[in-house]
């Protein structure tokens, strides 16, 4: 017998006993029409041989269950992760808010990243136009640009984005900012500061590196690393 669709049957000559050849002609009907089985309704009769089909009903049901539940565990980690990450940001702007001048703002940010974040390796760069106080002070993960510097131009496209970015970063840029061979540097998230518009006048950048390749991945969420710009663009601003 043709395995014809049961729907393109004539539905005048569709009688019990036609759709019963029909599935002993088609044994594998159900095969390619799992879905039936979750919406069909089978009495149980205990004792009964008869009961492959509501025994395939309850093991799709049971995969679908499983599947579920699988997610929903997924779900759960997923939103305690993230409550993780918003205290560990609650805990920056806690002391971001409580410091007091710029040297208190550095110890803030260097703070949070190494206790918080498990961050070593992490530079704030800043481009400004004459004397500020964040030039006043001496730190390894500081570092001051006149406007329009040359440097600026390799991170030409970040600024443009106004977005954070994450993953393996060009040769020049990692030695720029991390220092050639002190370091090694699998990964960084590059999180653009202050000016949004891509314009250098005011432009600074935060770099945070990893030894680890998988630690700063291009598909991960760079949400939370934009709030932590915000956070970091806010105070330095006012420092």
């Amino acid at each position: 017998m043709s395995k014809q669709p049961i729907g393109r049957m004539d539905e005048g000559t569709l009688e019990e006993t036609a759709i019963a050849d029909y599935l002993q002609g088609n044994p594998d009907f159900f095969e390619r029409h799992a879905a039936l089985l979750t919406k069909l309704k089978l009495p149980h009769n205990r004792g009964s041989s008869a009961i492959s089909l509501v025994e395939r009903q309850v093991a799709a049901l049971r995969d679908k269950n499983e599947k579920l539940e699988a997610r929903l565990r997924e779900l759960i980690e997923v939103a305690r992760g993230n409550d993780v990450l918003a205290a560990k940001i609650h805990r920056l702007a806690c002391r971001l808010v409580r410091a007091d001048g710029a040297s208190s703002v550095m110890d803030a940010i260097e703070a949070s990243l190494r206790e918080d974040f498990g961050a070593s390796e992490w530079l704030l760069l800043v481009t400004a136009a004459g004397e500020t106080k964040l030039s006043k002070l001496h730190s390894r993960h500081l570092r001051i640009l006149r406007l329009g510097a040359a440097e600026l131009k390799m991170f030409e496209t970040l600024f443009e984005s106004g977005r954070p970015r994450c993953g393996q970063i060009r040769d020049s840029q990692r030695d720029y900012l991390f220092g050639a061979g002190t370091v090694e540097i699998g990964s960084a998230a590059l999180v653009p500061l202050g000016d949004k518009a891509g314009k250098q006048a005011g432009a600074a950048l935060l770099a945070i590196g990893s030894p680890d390749a998988e630690r700063f991945h291009p598909t991960m969420s760079t949400e939370f690393l934009a709030r932590i710009g915000d956070l970091v663009s806010e105070a330095i601003g006012k420092a």
